[in-house]
C-alpha cells in the first residue's frame, strides 16, 4: 500500500519543479515515468469517492421512535453519521425536544437493550440494522433492560 502513495507524490513534485523529478532528471509528460504514476492517483482516490455506495456509506438511516410519555419527534427518520456516538445522539434528541439538561434520556436498540454511550451508531447498524435502517427507541424513563 505504500507503493501507490509513493507514486502519487512525484506528479505534484514534477509539476512544481517544471517537469523534473526529485533526482533532477527531466520527466516527459507522456513518458514511461508519468504512465504508471497517472493511473495510481485515480485508483487510489476512487475508493474514497466510492465509499458512500452500499453498506460503507458515511451516513445511515436511523428511525427514532418515542416510548411512553416522551415527546414525539415529527421527523422520525434521520441520516446520521456512522461515527456519531450514542451520547451524541442523546444530546441531539435532548436539544431537538428542548428537554432540560437535568432530564435523562434513554436509548434502546430494537426495544431490548441500552447501548453504551460511547458506542458508535455505525457499529450498531452493522449488528442490529434491518431493512437499511437502525431502529432506536428513546424515552425519559427506563423502559427495557
Amino acid at each position: 500500500m505504500a507503493e501507490p502513495e509513493e507514486q502519487q507524490q512525484p506528479p505534484p513534485a514534477a509539476a512544481q519543479s517544471g517537469g523534473r523529478s526529485d533526482g533532477g532528471e527531466e520527466v516527459p509528460e507522456g513518458g514511461a515515468a508519468a504512465g504508471p504514476a497517472e493511473p495510481g492517483p485515480p485508483s487510489a482516490g476512487s475508493p474514497g469517492t466510492e465509499e458512500p455506495v452500499g453498506d460503507a456509506k458515511k451516513k445511515i438511516d436511523v428511525l427514532l421512535k418515542a416510548v411512553g410519555d416522551t415527546p414525539i419527534m415529527r421527523t422520525k427518520k434521520w441520516a446520521v453519521e456512522r461515527t456519531r456516538t450514542i451520547q451524541g445522539l442523546v444530546d441531539f434528541i435532548k436539544k431537538f425536544l428542548k428537554l432540560m439538561a437535568s432530564e435523562q434520556l434513554f436509548i434502546y436498540v430494537n426495544q431490548s437493550f441500552a447501548p453504551s454511550p460511547d458506542q458508535e451508531v455505525g457499529t450498531l447498524y452493522e449488528c442490529f440494522g434491518s431493512d437499511g435502517k437502525l431502529v432506536l427507541h428513546y424515552c425519559k424513563t427506563q423502559a427495557w433492560g
